[in-house]
């Protein structure tokens, strides 16, 4: 990608936003129309949005079957998507497409019907998380949940620490 499409795709751009549309399954975003925000959302030549946050919040939907393909279907440059927010829906599990998403830095979960610890694990991988919301899931009550996700916090500052070039003296 070219440094011209990276600043034509920012996090500054207002999200493409389908919260509240009562979605049941991913495939149905390609026949919504996003809510309108106070900013228009800007779009490529292709008429794909050139924002990198996807707000999917208070909905319906219990899968993320088809997420990579319909988000290649409305977005211009999906490997930098960098927000999605999925709260209050009924996901029961952390779907591993969300780790494919490697420039991901916030991702909301709460509010949805997680309720295994391991599945939080899966986000290790993503280098760039920063915002991670689990509130009001069932694994709010398992044990270890509050120190398993500060373990998960640990893990992503220490591969943060490592990324950074090291100094020679």
């Amino acid at each position: 990608m070219s440094k011209q499409d990276y600043m034509n795709t920012s996090v500054q751009e207002p999200p493409l936003d389908y919260s509240f549309r009562s979605i049941h399954v991913i495939q149905d975003l390609t026949s919504e129309e996003p809510r309108s925000g106070l900013r228009p959302l800007r779009h490529s030549k292709s008429g794909k949005s050139l924002t990198q946050s996807l707000w999917l919040n208070n909905n319906i939907l219990n899968d993320l079957r088809d997420f990579n393909h319909v988000v290649s279907l409305l977005l211009e440059h999906p490997e930098n998507l960098a927000w999605i927010d999925l709260s209050f829906n009924d996901l029961t599990s952390i779907d591993p497409v969300l780790t494919t998403f490697f420039n991901l830095s916030v991702l909301y979960l709460h509010g949805n019907s997680i309720q295994r610890l391991g599945e939080v694990n899966k986000l290790a991988v993503l280098p760039r998380l920063r915002s991670l919301t689990l509130h009001g899931n069932p694994i709010e009550e398992e044990k270890g949940y509050s120190s398993g996700i500060l373990g998960l916090e640990l893990l992503h500052r220490a591969s943060s620490f490592l990324e950074m070039p090291q100094r020679r003296w």
